[in-house]
């Protein structure tokens, strides 16, 4: 009796030890793990989405467009940021725009570039120095940046335009 008594003492033992592991191997301590597809019901709309918020936001742009025409509306290439929602492609750089109104942008005031105007063809080099130059007809720049990241994204120049030649055009 004794040998039986010791095997029955094992098998409570070894039953205790199994229904330790089955709740360890559950992540929810539970027989059957539900997955999350499985608890979404998608037949309630979810509360984040608006199925007119895309007519809402041409609206918007268009009532700020005041019925002007865009060549494209351009972003930051660094945080995707609105820049421009009013601009004009450059005729022979097709990848530089041009806008006198924009959002999002900060000039850098303690920096200034100055383009030179290069001597026509019509004078030669010895009779023209590079100061003459820069006093004949050089433009100013200002460097312009993205007022979310910082990022150079452009200028601006005396007339107060502005000059985009690192930026994402979307169509518009």
């Amino acid at each position: 009796m004794e040998g039986t008594k010791a095997n029955k003492q094992v098998e409570v033992v070894q039953v205790e030890e199994d229904t330790k592991t089955e709740k360890m191997d559950s992540p929810t301590n539970s027989q059957q793990t539900i997955s999350d597809d499985d608890e979404i019901d998608y037949s309630i709309k979810p509360e984040f989405y608006d199925p007119d918020l895309d007519d809402k936001d041409e609206l918007w742009v268009q009532n700020k467009r005041k019925g002007r025409i865009s060549d494209a509306v351009l972003s930051c290439p660094a945080c995707f940021t609105t820049l421009c929602l009013e601009c004009q492609r450059h005729e022979k750089y097709v990848t530089q725009y041009r806008a006198i109104f924009v959002v999002n942008c900060k000039i850098e005031n303690d920096q200034v570039r100055q383009e030179k105007v290069k001597p026509k063809k019509g004078k030669r080099r010895r009779e023209c120095s590079e100061n003459e130059a820069v006093d004949a007809g050089g433009e100013t720049f200002k460097p312009v940046c993205c007022s979310v990241c910082s990022t150079e994204v452009g200028v601006i120049d005396e007339d107060e335009v502005y000059h985009f030649f690192n930026v994402l055009p979307s169509e518009c």
